[in-house]
């Protein structure tokens, strides 16, 4: 008998948000995009924050969708961008729209939290998390000390996945990928660390109970079910970090790999059995995020395609001002393969830099870094692209070294996942500098990982090691083999390190 089983996946980004079904039978999976949406930021009274009653609006959206087709939804899975939380009040309700990450009241106040309540080390090696002034404890700290109303009152505080998932059922949890984003989780006990939360005025029980990817939350309410035309349909908590999702479907064939789960950010690191705390790790900001099944995302976080999306973004609102409504020469295909005829490591950056965290313009902060390092500036778009693909490889050369420190094992090849892995030419770069393998693909790497917890959860699969295998089968990967030119990158990575290095001397 055939035995056939669909998955309902909330995938929400940092700019945008999708409703996708998964459908498995006899070990073929099958997905489809049901609904998409925007994910706009709200700027009002000097902050910034994200509107989760639309995104809350949009996912029984898609369900109604699901209804309206007749999909059998066996379960549903949220996953979302890290560190993000809301308030809930002593009556149940959300006290207001949550902050953003991007809100600019954590840009001093990371500093002010390690002069005036704990010091970087013992952060550090409480959490094991790279610090970011947008982490979660911090964001705390800063709403803390500008007495932020929603906060002194809150009963409860969940994270993004969290949240919406306790919108949709009543039930207040606290996930456990999503909650080691936060730098305030012990990974030696899985559990919020009590001194960090009383560092911030916080107690254990303002949180929801600690759950693994795969647990089941609860069932939708029965308003939901009204306004859905669904019935008492399960939520399971995937990996509701959506890094996690996307770490949990690499199509990898055993441990010996290496992932760069590549898209506006590029994480790049191992799956490791415990979190790896050390000096050494403490010295290269690296992060140990929850993994599925008790593992650990042993990472570093690069700025990524950031960069190029940037730089793409100021040139076409350039070609609208210019009344060129269409400008073919900036479709990604066009753009890539121009770069790749503008001559190598004639300009080197450093993707990591702070200049390139937002600027005003992408493209004047990448002439200014060349101009305060005596190098060539790049002028043309080629020469702009070409710059920032040879120093992503770059970068990702220096990380892939260390990952190779710190590994328990010996890694044979590097895995591509997510919007990113469709750049032939870096994928190739990346092989080239690295001098290792790259399998490219999937490119829906959060929504597979979102999908395949949710079929672990009901027993269609038993392990993370049968899901990859699965999704292995499903998907087309590109390999991509190291060339003979070692010689040339192990001289651009020279170059590389001699320029970052003057500009973290300036």
């Amino acid at each position: 008998m055939k035995v056939q089983k669909s998955f309902f996946a909330v995938d929400l980004g940092a700019t945008s948000g999708r409703t996708i079904v998964g459908t498995l039978a006899d070990g073929q999976l099958h997905m489809e995009e049901l609904t998409r949406f925007g994910n706009a930021l709200i700027e009002v009274g000097g902050h910034f924050y994200w509107d989760i009653f639309a995104l809350y609006n949009e996912i029984i959206g898609g369900l109604k969708l699901a209804a309206h087709r007749g999909i059998d939804i066996e379960s549903i899975g949220i996953d979302t961008w890290g560190v993000d939380f809301v308030c809930i009040g002593s009556d149940g309700a959300i006290m207001r729209n949550p902050l953003s990450y991007r809100d600019p009241h954590t840009f001093k106040a990371i500093d002010h939290y390690f002069n005036h309540v704990k010091s970087r080390d013992e952060v550090y090696s409480l959490t094991g998390i790279q610090f970011m002034n947008f982490n979660s404890l911090f964001q705390l700290h800063a709403m803390r000390s500008e007495g932020n109303s929603a906060l002194e009152h809150a009963e409860k505080i969940l994270f993004m996945p969290d949240a919406l998932g306790y919108m949709l059922t009543g039930q207040a949890v606290c996930e456990y990928t999503i909650a080691s984003t936060s730098q305030m989780l012990d990974p030696r006990t899985h559990e919020l660390a009590p001194a960090l939360l009383a560092s911030v005025g916080l107690e254990r029980e303002k949180f929801g109970r600690m759950v693994m990817p795969g647990t089941r939350v609860g069932t939708l309410t029965e308003e939901v079910q009204r306004m859905t035309g669904l019935g008492p349909v399960p939520v399971v908590a995937v990996a509701g970090h959506d890094t996690g999702s996307a770490v949990a479907a690499v199509p990898a064939r055993d441990e010996h790999f290496a992932y760069l789960s590549s898209g506006t950010w590029s994480l790049m690191g191992i799956e490791t059995p415990d979190a790896v705390i050390n000096s050494r790790s403490y010295e290269l900001n690296f992060t140990n995020e929850g993994g599925v099944e008790g593992t650990t995302r042993f990472l570093k976080n690069i700025c990524g395609m950031w960069l190029y999306e940037r730089c793409r973004k100021e040139w076409s609102e350039e070609a609208k001002k210019a009344s060129n409504q269409n400008d073919d020469s900036l479709s990604h295909a066009v753009l890539q393969a121009e770069a790749m005829q503008s001559e190598a490591f004639r300009s080197i950056i450093n993707p990591d830099d702070a200049a390139f965290a937002n600027p005003s313009s992408m493209v004047e902060a990448i002439k200014q870094y060349c101009r305060d390092t005596q190098q060539p500036v790049p002028t043309t778009r080629a020469e702009i692209c070409r710059c920032i693909f040879d120093s992503l490889a770059l970068r990702y050369r220096q990380v892939f070294g260390w990952l190779k420190e710190f590994s328990p094992v010996s890694i044979d090849v590097l895995h591509i996942i997510g919007g990113g892995s469709l750049n032939k030419y870096l994928n190739q770069m990346t092989a080239d500098a690295c001098e290792a393998r790259v399998l490219a693909g999937p490119q829906e790497c959060t929504a597979l990982g979102n999908i395949m917890m949710q079929a672990k959860a009901c027993g269609m699969v038993n392990d993370i090691w049968e899901m990859r295998k699965l999704i292995a089968s499903a998907i087309e990967m590109q390999c991509f083999e190291p060339t003979n030119h070692s010689e040339i990158w192990a001289e651009a990575y020279e170059k590389y390190l001699r320029i970052v290095g003057m500009k973290d001397e300036r």
